[in-house]
């Protein structure tokens, strides 16, 4: 797979609430803290947006789509100087609008949404993010617009199996926004999601994903791509944010977590095949990595439920 596939699939996103808001002016809504990520397609209509801890409010039109990464509040509203009202105290009425929640009588605004947990440890991905991935222009509204009409036509027409549809037409609309942010050069940031978007990095970090095991160095790394020594450090170090030796531990380190945790492997068993002579050795860079023991680290998430991220 390639890294991005890579990533997902530890952290398994699960669209486990998709559904559409509508409101007519005058209107405004408070979401409160959660956990996952939240990803938001405007159908009709606009509104603001306004995150906490982002200092600017977002105007939102039809045709964007955006994903809040970070768990933290927000209010969206079509004018923010309104009261917002607790969207928990309206969420039971989804069920008598089939599907749609109500914010205000009207149809002035209409919103489709998924929320995706997140099973793991997600900072891997989440910390290449920002607190809000805003898609606009309309190169990114066309990739977005099958997926986004798919969802509609599911949740109107209620089919037998349109729920489970529109969750993987959700997750389809999830993975191009990821896409499509890694790739936007407005927004260049680094980081490994953004370094995809360079052929020779995204050659390197597959190898890497492919072969964790593997006792890589930097003149192997950099031979891969035809470039020095040198030259292929710095320019991992400029896309990626960090030297390659510390992307190679941090990723052994997500593994060997998401192994530990769900799939109850045994310390012995995990050392080898990310690339550590003993366990003791593996043991020590894990300590260093998570701040506790493997078996610390186990014992922390057995008790715990699935599909819950307690690391965030």
């Amino acid at each position: 797979m390639d890294p991005l596939s890579d990533v997902l699939s530890l952290q398994k996103p699960r669209a486990y609430v998709t559904g559409c808001l509508s409101a007519g002016n005058p209107w405004s809504l408070q979401l409160p803290a959660y956990t996952g990520i939240k990803c938001y397609a405007v159908v009709t209509g606009e509104c603001w947006l306004s995150v906490a801890g982002v200092e600017q409010p977002v105007r939102l039109r039809a045709g964007n789509c955006l994903l809040l990464p970070h768990g933290r509040p927000f209010v969206i509203a079509s004018d923010l100087a309104l009261s917002p009202m607790d969207a928990r105290t309206i969420i039971a009425s989804v069920e008598r609008y089939q599907g749609v929640l109500k914010v205000t009588p009207g149809d002035d605004f209409f919103l489709l949404g998924s929320h995706f947990a997140l099973e793991g440890d997600a900072r891997f991905l989440l910390d290449v993010l920002p607190p809000i991935v805003m898609l606009k222009d309309e190169v990114q509204q066309d990739s977005i617009r099958w997926a986004v009409e798919r969802m509609l036509r599911e949740m109107r027409d209620f089919q037998p199996g349109g729920t489970l549809v529109a969750q993987q037409v959700a997750y389809t609309l999830l993975v191009e926004a990821l896409r499509l942010h890694s790739a936007d050069d407005t927004r260049r940031g680094s980081g490994w999601l953004f370094a995809l978007a360079d052929p020779r990095m995204r050659t390197v970090l597959s190898l890497i994903h492919q072969s964790p095991a593997h006792g890589w160095t930097l003149e192997e790394l950099a031979r891969s791509v035809g470039m020095s020594r040198t030259a292929f450090a710095q320019n991992f170090k400029r896309t990626v944010g960090e030297s390659t030796m510390a992307y190679i531990t941090r990723w052994r380190m997500t593994l060997a977590a998401n192994r530990i945790k769900d799939k109850r492997e045994s310390i012995a068993s995990v050392a080898p095949s990310l690339g550590y002579q003993s366990e003791s050795a593996f043991s020590a860079a894990f300590k260093r990595h998570w701040g506790r023991s493997p078996r610390q680290y186990h014992r922390s998430h057995r008790l715990e439920p699935s599909g819950v991220n307690s690391d965030r």
